[in-house]
């Protein structure tokens, strides 16, 4: 696990383009409150969700490196997960499969690697803090263990806070699928530092 730069991930401008492209759409009309019935109804919705999948294009930007790639999360269950990241050939850059107790990675090179927790194989492998064990709740909408979180006029998720491994998260929801039930996201911006992750989810599949 001492090797870092094995060239999972390379520059993808096609991605970046993507990125820097999408639209950010920002509902007028006051916030909702936390206790609002609009935003326990739409977190009870979000919440039942145990199976899908979200294609579309990640970025991680920080002051050593610069990483972009399309990507596809598979979520099958609560604690069992896939998450593909390829370029814009389609080939695959990485391949994280991680269930209860155990990750499994393999590069582009097809090496694979074993570890029982994702976010230190992918911080030790690629130099990326990502705070994978509460992506998942981020990435539909849900605060998850975060209890300094704001929402929008419609009681979606528009910002939270969150401290994790002694480092503060701040998480901002840019824009919502309309057009899925329900409402999930598709754009969002994670800043903890100088390092940034951008998100924009293109499709869902539920």
């Amino acid at each position: 696990m001492h090797e870092r730069n094995y060239a999972v991930f390379r520059l993808l401008p096609l991605a970046s383009l993507l990125l820097a492209a999408c639209s950010v759409h920002t509902p007028s009309g006051p916030a909702k409150s936390q206790t609002s019935p609009e935003w326990r109804a739409h977190q009870q919705s979000l919440s039942a969700l145990g199976r899908y999948q979200t294609r579309g294009a990640f970025a991680y930007l920080s002051s050593q490196q610069k990483v972009y790639a399309l990507f596809n999360w598979q979520q099958t269950s609560a604690d069992r997960y896939r998450l593909i990241l390829t370029n814009p050939l389609g080939s695959t850059e990485m391949d994280l499969n991680v269930q209860p107790g155990v990750a499994q990675l393999v590069n582009n090179q097809g090496k694979r690697y074993v570890s029982d927790d994702p976010e230190v194989m992918i911080q030790k492998l690629a130099g990326m803090s990502i705070p994978l064990n509460d992506l998942r709740q981020w990435m539909l909408g849900l605060p998850g263990d975060a209890t300094d979180f704001t929402l929008d006029s419609r009681g979606y998720l528009h910002t939270l806070n969150y401290s994790h491994n002694g480092q503060l998260w701040t998480v901002t929801y840019q824009g919502y699928h309309d057009d899925t039930v329900p409402a999930l996201p598709s754009n969002l911006k994670l800043r903890q530092g100088d390092n940034r992750i951008k998100l924009k989810m293109d499709s869902w599949s539920l």
